[in-house]
């Protein structure tokens, strides 16, 4: 049904499920037809509706629709009878839309309809990837352990209770359950989900993030190191409700292995207990443990084989002079991005943080305490302030768009740069803001060209700050590797003709920021003095050796975005896309009968 608000349509679907890619190409497909201003295709969830109302979309039919429903609505530019049509025939054009996205997205191979199927297709798969909406994820990877695969389970808001009970059936079954929330990990030589393309060597990761894992695989790259393998584990694994199930699991996986000569352990602060188990198990495994439980209190001492960092890219470094002889290492070029800025801030502005990366934006908040007094977050460190509204920022801000009141129902900002851009405008028009903080992450899985959405933003953020007689610096952090998809140097070359200042190392990247804020007489506090100024200044890029980097068969199963079914097959690996929908088409009570009926059936 067709509901009209001024010159704003919309159209309600009950029920209705679409790939999150698909969605947000209907979306900017809509947005580019003539005669129209802007577009919203999103779930009905509370999250969006509070984004579609800040965009001026919210009708009040969106706002009685239920989570389940999806909503289609466009604005047009002018408010006339013209403006009235052009959006009508915006939404006349839906269907056509989504049937050429269909078909230029099809395979010609055939898609199993249910997970079950898709394993009698490709019976070596030992992995199932699993992105649908976290109600329906914990059933899919139910299904998934029953017929004996492993399980990264990128889906997220999967409740506790059901997290826990899959990965100690995992557990149980000799598998390994990566998630829920589970955005990279490195397996086999393949990049599952957000993943940087990096040599193969004799470093294996474990880490309970996924931009955190991310950023030390390609600063293990960059230094001249190697993978074997790099486990994710969600964000909730070192929780003390959760006890490390799959942290552990893959430890001792790491250890076991022969080509693993070093380990690095990466996660926010873990629970005490948990992080003291952990760290045991790390003491017997025999190899040397780099940690980075970012921001842990107790982390001030060596132990044995167990060696502590600060940051992301210093875990990197560390793993590397551990592993590898200097001679042993490949050749090098020289790191193109830009180390030896300056930044000059008025003492009434503030910085504002605009990440996709959870765990990068928690270490710059970790980093910032070194030099301002207070910064707001949506994601705060404990006992720091939080933001009053995620989507407004007050005083110094890093936010995170990668939390759940910006993911539910709608992508992840790694893929869709839709809510950056336009926090970025609304940056750039506040007279209070004195830099714009950005993180950018490449890899397998994430955006295919963000620099080529990101640089026009930073070109009209500067103009707009220009326009009103303000200087405004924006800063962006490039994570990434020379061989990524993407293109580092690619990137690097937009964001920067774009009037961006352009860093591939994070620590160093928030070093020079926090002291543009705090004054240049003003030095960081940390106990290690040698992490103010980071040893690798002048950082290199490793020259990626296609030899050294191919990649063994892999196999697995994917249910959910499509964009990870591309992916792996862009890798080399074999994949069978299953062709999932909702059971019951998401009526809650018939999938609850049909779950029961299942049971009894054995």
């Amino acid at each position: 049904m067709a509901l009209q608000m001024g010159q704003t349509l919309a159209e309600i679907r009950p029920g209705a499920y679409y790939d999150s890619v698909v969605l947000m190409q209907l979306q900017r497909a809509l947005a580019d037809l003539p005669g129209i201003d802007d577009a919203g295709v999103v779930m009905c969830t509370p999250a969006n509706k509070e984004l579609l109302e800040q965009s001026g979309l919210l009708t009040p039919e969106i706002q009685s629709a239920a989570p389940e429903d999806l909503v289609i609505v466009v604005r047009a530019s002018e408010v006339s009878a013209d403006g009235a049509n052009a959006a009508q025939a915006a939404l006349a054009q839906v269907d056509t839309l989504l049937a050429r996205r269909r078909s230029s997205s099809a395979d010609e191979e055939y898609r199993p309809k249910s997970l079950r199927s898709g394993a009698n297709m490709l019976p070596e798969a030992a992995w199932v990837l699993i992105s649908v909406p976290g109600r329906y994820a914990a059933g899919v990877a139910r299904q998934a352990l029953d017929l004996g695969k492993n399980v990264f389970f990128y889906s997220d808001n999967v409740p506790w209770e059901d997290e826990i009970a899959l990965k100690n059936q995992a557990v149980d079954r000799g598998l390994l359950v990566m998630g829920p929330d589970c955005g990279t990990a490195i397996v086999g030589g393949a990049g599952l989900g957000f993943a940087n393309r990096v040599r193969q060597g004799n470093i294996g990761v474990v880490a309970a993030s996924g931009t955190g894992l991310q950023a030390v695989t390609v600063g293990i790259h960059r230094a001249g190191g190697g993978i074997t393998q790099a486990f994710g584990t969600g964000g909730r694994d070192l929780s003390e409700a959760v006890g490390a199930i799959t942290a552990k699991a893959a430890l001792a996986r790491l250890a076991a292995d022969p080509e693993t000569d070093v380990i690095v352990l990466v996660s926010k602060p873990p629970s005490p207990q948990v992080a003291e188990e952990l760290l045991t198990l790390a003491q017997q495994s025999g190899k040397p443990v780099v940690v980075d439980f970012i921001g842990f209190a107790n982390a001030k001492t060596e132990r044995d084989t167990i060696h502590f960092v600060h940051t992301l890219d210093e875990a990197a470094d560390l793993a590397v002079a551990l592993a590898i002889a200097d001679d042993q290492r490949p050749t090098t070029i020289s790191d193109p991005a830009i180390h030896n800025s300056q930044f000059t801030i008025h003492n009434s502005q503030f910085l504002r943080g605009i990440y996709s990366g959870g765990t990068l934006a928690y270490e710059a908040l970790l980093l910032l305490q070194d030099y301002l007094p207070v910064v707001y977050s949506n994601a705060p460190l404990k006992g720091r302030p939080r933001l009053e509204n995620p989507h407004q920022s007050q005083g110094h801000t890093v936010v995170d768009l990668g939390e759940d009141e910006f993911t539910v129902g709608r992508l992840h900002p790694m893929l869709d740069n839709d809510l950056r851009i336009r926090r970025i405008h609304a940056e750039a028009a506040d007279p209070e803001t004195g830099l714009i903080l950005l993180d950018v992450v490449l890899g397998d899985g994430a955006h295919p060209d963000p620099a080529s959405e990101l640089a026009p933003a930073i070109q009209e953020a500067i103009a707009t700050a220009h326009a009103a007689g303000r200087e405004l610096p924006i800063v962006a952090v490039v994570v990434g590797t020379d061989a990524d998809p993407q293109g580092l140097g690619s990137q690097i070359e937009q964001l920067t003709a774009a009037g961006a200042t352009v860093f591939t190392r994070h620590d160093e990247a928030i070093r020079v920021i926090g002291a543009a804020f705090a004054g240049n007489d003003r030095r960081p506090t940390t106990d290690d003095d040698s992490s103010a100024q980071p040893a690798t200044r002048n950082s290199q890029l490793a020259i990626r050796n296609p030899q050294i980097t191919s990649r063994p068969p892999f196999a697995a199963l994917n249910v959910g975005l499509e964009s990870f079914s591309e992916s792996l097959k862009s890798q080399g690996a074999t994949v069978v896309h299953v062709d999932w929908k909702p059971p019951a088409g998401g009526n809650e009570k018939l999938m609850g009968l049909l779950a029961r009926m299942g049971r009894m059936g054995g």
